[in-house]
């Protein structure tokens, strides 16, 4: 089984991911799909011998998606060219908006009646075609499959609008007219509601690519090219073409493009990427150097050890896009909704338009139909499809750019429960002396043999002031324990422990009602960070505490802890934000759009123009909301 994050182009709303989503798990092979509305993608886990990436991308294409399964396609280049011809098309749409209100209030006037509303027809009509015709043919791909998405709900409000205006032109005086009732055209509303809902969706994208800033700016770090020695000679080589064991030369100011270690040379290397540390370490022939690490002074060579996906630098990417595209346990109940979200909707504004034609009669069939158009056209699911993966998208960005990595959503949300956290003391809470051996040990004063992490103490005061009880684990002596406990300021400690040892304190606080996070940065602390509610691994650790930690901790800095849990608290409260206006959104318009007013004396509603601007702003506001967290302090 692999699990990838594969970019998906072309989803709208909440019913194109699920759609995608639907479609992807029922594969044979697909063991779980989960679709980001907001980053455009699927983290999918497969079976690489039971289906090919290029199955998955042809189903995708049956319902008007495409998967990017190429290796040299720019997606965000694609994504500019798409957001200009969006922009291009939003431009267009309300020249034909304009000069259609224009004619319909008589700004412009224009006699006959007959002739203003066929002038009106024709520059709808090339609206539709030219600016709205990517959602009539997503509705007509989604009807073929049996389901429904926001393009289907565009696509029946507009038809009807422009369908019943040119009834209305061309037989409304006679029809109506025998009925005692005023004939009028709609195709400002057809126009308006496609006008609306491209602004609105430009206004998203443009929104959106805030939300992704984060992964670019890891993306950007590694260089497009490097310097490859062969034979003593220097060529610029794309990034791509580099080998394990190829020569490459570094230079004042330049980024290193691998990992790997230096054979010549010695250069002062600005590691704050990877650490957060802000000083340049000295690196010499022997030492490690890192891709997307800055070479600040000196030049020199190193031989490449782990290329492409193989880097530290790609694998922190790889576990921020997979944390971007997975899914808060929040997120479960939006997901059910929208799925029934389109078909509930279609089914109301059914139900209204029978209930008005009912009550009013004939003489009401013109509310009757624009109140049904109102309903369709005001309930969006793209603010409930948006309301996770954008708060999720920002907030574990920024934990990523302040270096914390979270391995899932579900992390994410379970670190702000924590009020107990267990932490290891060797390599964790201090420093190691690797200069004395365990034979000297005894001959050394304690703070010889090793030094407590800078700002531990400040981090253990602030969790003590949050509320949260910290333990310190060690299996050093007593003596040592309680030495460094008292340095850190912790009130709780235990000596000479075993990993059992540690694993049974976790529980044995779980048991007591206790929501545990375990921090560790050794083989010996798996088993605890494997058992605790959520696993915090130190990133100079061991692969085995990183592959078993929930979240991890880059550098030294013991307050990401703090700060670790304040952003998931942030960032959950975000999401509730937006899934509660999300919600409320839908609660309040759709009784307004469908005519509820009234019923208590009030002789107004909301017409298909403003449910089209209401529902732009709400998809809108959803994602802006989700961006504050990105100024947060």
């Amino acid at each position: 089984m692999v699990k990838k994050t594969i970019a998906v182009l072309g989803m709208r709303c909440a019913g194109c991911s699920a759609s995608v989503e639907d479609t992807l798990r029922k594969m044979d092979g697909v063991a779980s799909a989960n679709v980001n509305l907001a980053a455009r993608s699927a983290l999918i886990e497969f079976d690489e011998k039971k289906v090919a990436p290029e199955q998955m991308k042809a189903a995708l294409a049956d319902l008007g998606f495409d998967m990017v399964i190429e290796d040299d396609r720019d997606v965000q280049a694609e994504e500019r060219k798409n957001f200009t011809r969006l922009r291009n098309r939003v431009i267009l749409s309300w020249v034909f908006a304009l000069l259609v209100m224009a004619i319909s209030m008589g700004w412009i006037p224009v006699k006959p009646a007959l002739t203003a509303n066929l002038i009106m027809m024709g520059l709808s009509l090339l609206n539709l075609v030219l600016c709205g015709r990517q959602f009539y043919a997503s509705a007509i791909r989604q009807l073929k499959h049996g389901t429904s998405n926001m393009d289907t709900l565009v696509s029946l409000s507009t038809c009807i609008s422009f369908l019943f205006s040119v009834f209305n032109t061309f037989w409304g005086d006679q029809f109506w007219s025998s009925r005692g009732i005023a004939n009028h055209t709609y195709f400002d509303a057809s126009v308006m509601i496609i006008t609306f809902v491209l602004t609105g969706k430009m206004l998203e994208e443009k929104a959106k690519n805030g939300t992704a800033s984060a992964i670019r700016s890891l993306m950007g770090l590694t260089p497009k090219t490097a310097h490859l020695v062969v034979d003593g000679m220097i060529t610029n080589t794309p990034i791509s073409a580099l080998q394990k064991g190829d020569t490459i030369e570094v230079r004042a100011g330049e980024k290193i493009p691998v990992d790997g270690s230096i054979i010549d040379g010695e250069a002062h290397v600005d590691e704050s990427m990877i650490s957060g540390e802000p000083i340049p370490v000295l690196k010499q022939q022997g030492d490690q150097v890192l891709a997307g690490t800055v070479s600040k002074q000196g030049t020199f060579r190193f031989k490449a050890e782990a290329v492409g996906e193989k880097t530290m630098l790609a694998n922190i990417i790889q576990m921020v896009q997979q944390a971007q595209g997975s899914k808060a346990p929040v997120q479960r109940t939006a997901d059910k909704i929208a799925r029934i979200f389109v078909p509930t909707v279609l089914g109301i504004a059914i139900l209204t338009f029978v209930l008005w034609w009912t009550i009013g009669g004939s003489a009401m069939l013109p509310n009757a139909i624009l109140s049904a158009v109102s309903v369709l056209v005001i309930a969006c699911p793209c603010a409930l499809g948006l309301a996770t993966p954008t708060a999720l998208m920002v907030g574990i960005g920024k934990a990523a750019e302040k270096n914390i990595l979270r391995k899932d959503a579900t992390a994410l949300e379970e670190i702000r429960r924590v009020n107990a956290i267990v932490i290891d003391k060797t390599g964790t809470l201090t420093i190691p002396n690797l200069n004395v051996d365990f034979t000297q040990a005894n001959d050394l004063a304690l703070d010889e043999r090793e030094t407590l992490k800078p700002y531990a103490r400040e981090a253990m005061q602030e969790l003590q002031n949050e509320g949260i009880d910290v333990y310190m684990m060690s299996g050093d002596k007593e003596e040592a324990a309680k030495y460094w406990a008292d340095k850190a300021g912790i009130k709780h400690y235990r000596s000479r422990v075993m990993p059992q040892d540690k694993e049974n304190l976790v529980r044995q606080l779980q048991s007591e009602g206790k929501h545990v996070a375990m921090i560790g940065d050794g083989i010996n602390d798996s088993q605890a960070l494997a058992a605790a509610d959520v696993s915090i691994a130190m990133g100079k650790g061991t692969d085995v505490a990183m592959d078993v930690a929930q979240v991890t901790l880059m550098g030294t800095d013991l307050r990401r802890i703090p700060e670790a849990i304040r952003l998931s608290k942030k960032t959950v409260g975000m999401i509730h934000q937006n899934l509660f206006w999300a919600f409320i959104y839908n609660v309040i318009c759709i009784p307004l759009a469908a005519g509820l007013p009234y019923l208590f004396g009030a002789h107004w509603q909301i017409t298909p123009m403003l449910a089209s601007a209401l529902m732009a702003f709400s998809s809108v506001s959803v994602v802006m909301n989700s961006l504050r967290l990105k100024w947060t302090k």
